[in-house]
């Protein structure tokens, strides 16, 4: 396992980072305790949560999946694990959070941190991110930018004047962002240094084989800010795994959650994960193989997020760091890219 500097923070992260999403639906506290023991021997040292996990979120099991942790992280080293977690933007469908009045402003960031902190059985976070902007953007495949959907936000100066607090107060030690976009980064970045607050070290945003749309223009933003990319979603929400090319399995995410992989099912997906599935068994790996290798491969992934609900799938997953595609392999891969570009962006 290798260890990457997160943006300007001191926190070295490992490449990979264990998405906790399905703790408290798909998972029980066994299974958790026993991925998260397993991670943490193969070098594991980031893990991933968030107030409104497990997925998909509702008001029954909301929070779980930080309390899942929290009672394997009071049994840890605390100091040798890297902590991140977020609090939810504004979403009025989720009214079991902060009412359903969830702007990212002063009340809901306070409650929402010392909600966490007490979940998760710990003094401090080492990564705090919004999980998406207080302000309108297009979310999770949602069509285009339209002024029209702009609507009343917590100006992100204020935003980073309380987390400036926490940070003060030693309840959280660095910030991050979730789904953010070029601009976003920018105006977080120049926004702190202009009035002396604290910098986002990270964004965490889809990227995969079949959305690639971070390289556009997020990276250079992220680039020159010194902003590190922990990407979500590399295989796809599983569709890159390859197992739905022949009908849906018994258990699998979409079985148990039909419709929420709307968000991946677009024009050419299909077509793009044959040719991916034919590179990865033409070079001897599977295709989460191939697909995690990629992304670990760019030059902006600070960490990779992993998420699984059986241990086989999470040993595989793991075991992508042992690949690494040659230039051979990654031309193969923008052939494909060419012919299906960004299929689920």
């Amino acid at each position: 396992m290798k260890y990457n500097k997160l943006g300007d923070s001191n926190l070295n992260v490992s490449e990979i980072c264990l998405g906790t999403m399905t703790y408290g639906q798909q998972n029980t506290i066994e299974e958790a305790h026993q991925q998260l023991d397993y991670a943490v021997a193969e070098g594991i040292n980031f893990l991933d949560a968030a107030e409104m996990y497990p997925v998909p979120t509702k008001a029954e099991t909301q929070g779980k999946t930080e309390e899942y942790i929290g009672e394997w992280l009071v049994k840890q080293q605390r100091d040798k694990l890297i902590i991140a977690t977020k609090i939810a933007g504004q979403n009025p469908k989720m009214t079991w959070i902060s009412g359903g009045k969830n702007q990212v402003d002063r009340p809901n960031i306070q409650q929402a941190i010392e909600d966490s902190l007490r979940r998760l059985k710990t003094d401090y976070i080492d990564l705090y991110q919004i999980h998406w902007p207080d302000r309108y953007v297009p979310l999770f495949g949602a069509p285009d930018y339209d002024p029209k959907n702009e609507r009343d936000t917590t100006p992100i100066a204020e935003q980073l004047e309380v987390f400036a607090e926490l940070i003060q107060a030693g309840k959280i030690r660095y910030l991050g962002v979730s789904n953010e976009t070029a601009w976003g980064v920018c105006e977080f970045c120049h926004l702190a240094e202009k009035v002396g607050l604290p910098k986002i070290v990270s964004i965490q945003n889809a990227f995969s084989l079949v959305n690639r749309i971070f390289h556009i223009n997020i990276a250079e933003a992220c680039r020159f800010n010194n902003v590190g990319l922990m990407a979500y979603s590399p295989l796809a929400f599983g569709l890159l795994t390859g197992k739905y090319l022949h009908g849906v399995p018994e258990n699998s995410r979409v079985a148990l959650f039909p419709g929420f992989e709307q968000r991946y099912r677009k024009t050419n997906l299909t077509e793009a994960i044959t040719a991916y599935v034919e590179i990865a068994h033409k070079n001897n790996m599977t295709p989460a193989q191939l697909a995690l290798a990629y992304v670990r491969s760019r030059w902006f992934v600070a960490s990779t997020i992993i998420g699984a609900t059986t241990m086989e799938q999470l040993k595989e997953n793991i075991s992508s760091v042992e690949i690494n595609l040659t230039e051979e392999i990654i031309a193969e891969i923008d052939e494909v890219h060419a012919k299906y570009p960004n299929p689920t962006p």
